[in-house]
């Protein structure tokens, strides 16, 4: 009985013990729930698509703890329609002002339409532009303000140690530039008739240095896509580059002025050269490139208006031109001066090409141009392992020299050409050429001369 009372007292104070504390934890709850009714979170709209999170700056200046400066977080809409260049140009200051490297994110999902800009440094180095969504500018010349340069749209200026990257589109609109009066295409028979002509190259980097470009799409430039001048240490890799056949001088890759450059696993399809060097480059390798329908790849023009023009150290190798005006090309014009030399054309499939391989010391834009004495010099030129076949319209092999400065030490080895249509089998062309066939070619080639002339022994307008 005793033990029976007990236990019931036991039970009972156990009992209010629990109700106390079970009201205590609920008047508790209570209080801290009614409080947060008072600070209700703020309702955030999704975008159109699912793009990198923008920055949430604390601060204002569009920088959040990572580094990465969107360019919505200084106003940019991306719709294609209204003008985003100052919020790029504010996203550029900022990022360009940073102690620690930055990245400008143009995010993906959007179009962003902006004005001819120069982007200027120098910079803090390592900046990163990755471009995940897409950029365009004005929609030909009637809508280009005038006070802005047609001959450029973005221009990065005393740039060091920069990435320009990601998988975006840059839309160069340039249909409307290529309708153009001026433009080769037009005219009665293909002349041209007067009338402004500028036309802007969509990227230009100008005196700049240890560039990257990776990934980035270029499509329907007004003219040249990307051009490097008085640039060094520049590494191009996976650029896709397109326009039609038809576009006027709407070049792939132009450098000039520029040394150590690395162009490698891109595809160019345009209706100029696709990689075109131009005078003051040395040490450029350009490797698995898919070029054409085009103009190949491009050594000149040089020595225009009696300039001086001094290239060497190049190397094309492991690559594929197709469907193209020209495959491996030099030209220069006379009465230049300066030289082209230590030149290597190696591992290279030719599909139904114009002109495979091709030297011309006498280019000219038309049939008016006046011989000259003076020229550039050309020598040391190696065509390695180069097949495939050839629009029978012209000779597989061109070798058309200066009568005054032949060219020289040109060396053939493994040179497979056959027509790409019929069993007739066209002659190379020489003029003042001097070289060796190391191999047996096809076609052969019997029209190299030996040796050394004596007028290159005494000229010396051709060294660099």
């Amino acid at each position: 009985m005793e033990h029976s009372r007990l236990s019931l007292l036991v039970f009972g104070i156990s009992f209010i013990c629990f109700f106390l504390c079970t009201q205590a934890r609920w008047h508790n709850h209570t209080k801290h729930h009614k409080h947060n009714n008072n600070h209700r979170s703020p309702t955030i709209s999704e975008p159109p698509t699912p793009p990198p999170e923008p920055a949430d700056p604390s601060d204002g200046s569009g920088y959040n703890s990572s580094g990465v400066f969107d360019v919505r977080n200084f106003g940019a809409i991306g719709d294609g329609i209204i003008d985003d260049t100052d919020a790029f140009k504010m996203a550029w200051d900022a990022a360009c002002n940073q102690v620690d490297p930055a990245v400008i994110l143009v995010p993906y999902g959007f179009d962003f339409m902006i004005q001819s800009t120069i982007f200027s440094g120098p910079c803090k180095e390592g900046l990163v532009f990755q471009v995940d969504g897409n950029l365009m500018p004005p929609d030909g010349p009637d809508s280009w303000p005038q006070k802005n340069s047609r001959r450029q749209w973005l221009v990065f200026y005393r740039i060091n140690e920069m990435s320009l990257q990601g998988g975006g589109v840059i839309y160069g609109r340039g249909e409307k530039w290529w309708d153009l009066p001026c433009k080769p295409h037009k005219g009665i028979n293909g002349t041209t008739m007067p009338g402004p002509c500028d036309s802007p190259t969509a990227i230009r980097f100008f005196m700049s240095s240890n560039l990257t470009l990776n990934g980035l799409k270029i499509k329907n430039s007004p003219q040249f896509n990307l051009r490097f001048d008085n640039c060094k240490n520049v590494h191009v890799e996976s650029i896709h580059i397109t326009a039609p056949a038809s576009s006027p001088n709407t070049d792939g890759i132009h450098i000039e002025n520029t040394n150590g450059v690395g162009i490698y696993n891109s595809v160019i399809s345009n209706g100029d050269d696709c990689v075109s060097i131009g005078s003051g480059c040395f040490d450029v390798d350009i490797e698995n490139i898919t070029c054409g329908p085009g103009h190949g790849i491009s050594i000149g023009s040089l020595g225009n208006h009696n300039s001086r023009a001094c290239v060497s150290n190049i190397t094309v190798r492991d690559s594929v031109i197709r469907v193209s005006d020209n495959g491996v090309r030099i030209k220069t014009w006379q009465g230049g001066s300066g030289a082209v030399s230590g030149i290597t054309f190696s591992n290279i499939h030719m599909d139904n090409v114009r002109n495979p391989i091709i030297i011309d010391q006498f280019y000219c834009l038309t049939k008016r141009c006046a011989n000259q004495t003076s020229a550039v010099s050309v020598s040391e030129i190696l065509y390695e392992n180069i097949k495939g076949t050839y629009n029978i319209r012209s000779s597989p092999m061109h070798f058309a020299c200066s009568d005054s400065l032949p060219c020289t030490n040109i060396t053939l080895s493994d040179v497979e050409l056959l027509p790409a249509e019929g069993y007739s089998v066209l002659d190379p062309y020489c003029w003042n050429a001097y070289g060796v066939s190391q191999t047996l070619t096809i076609p052969p080639v019997s029209c190299l001369m030996e040796g050394i002339p004596g007028s290159i022994l005494n000229n010396d307008m051709h060294y660099c």
